[in-house]
């Protein structure tokens, strides 16, 4: 009964914070229809988002002791769990790194977006989405660490999910920043450098 009430409230969570993160990446558009509030609007659909997905982050911590009782075999990973704590460092060293540079260099816009914000520098001159590069492994850091491999398979859904924000906020971006994103855009990859013309084969 816990497992699958931790499970429900993990499906919970996750939509809301998927649906108010997408929310909050669109002031640009939501700006036509109130004005400039929309700005602190979508600030505020961020800071909520981050409440379902520290409670999605708990459910996965919590699936450990309460696994759905059809999570099928094998529950935990066959190999001892140091492989799985070196499996996540592998992933999430890297994956924190480029998250916690991301952020850094949005500044202020990382949390609150803001209409005289101009166009970010930094890792986003190499990568228009390192934030999101960053974040969304993370998932499968924490069902390797609580040795899920049903988690894991379960953080793959949420690929989807990050990409689906990063072209929601380039939309946005398109209309608040014009040509000038367009060009940015062709020159940048979305999560990956991209690769200079001219450069060696």
């Amino acid at each position: 009964m816990l497992g699958w009430l931790n499970f429900a409230v993990l499906i919970v969570s996750s939509i809301a914070f998927s649906v108010l993160y997408v929310l909050s990446v669109r002031p640009a558009h939501l700006e036509q229809k109130i004005g400039e509030k929309a700005y602190r609007r979508c600030g505020q659909y961020r800071l909520l988002a981050m409440i379902p997905m520290g409670i999605a982050s708990l459910n996965y911590v919590l699936y450990h002791w309460y696994p759905l009782p059809i999570d099928p075999p094998p529950a935990r990973f066959p190999w001892p769990y140091w492989v799985s704590v070196v499996l996540a460092a592998i992933i999430g060293i890297p994956a924190m790194g480029l998250m916690i540079w991301g952020v850094r260099d949005a500044g202020s816009e990382a949390l609150t977006p803001d209409k005289s914000h101009t166009m970010y520098g930094g890792i986003y001159n190499k990568i228009r989405h390192p934030q999101a590069a960053g974040e969304a492994p993370i998932w499968i850091v924490l069902a390797l660490l609580v040795n899920s491999p049903f988690l894991t398979l379960f953080s793959l859904l949420y690929l989807p999910v990050w990409y689906w924000w990063s072209v929601e906020e380039e939309k946005d971006l398109l209309l608040r920043y014009g040509q000038a994103y367009a060009d940015y855009c062709a020159r940048t990859g979305m999560f990956w450098p991209k690769r200079q013309r001219g450069s060696a084969a």
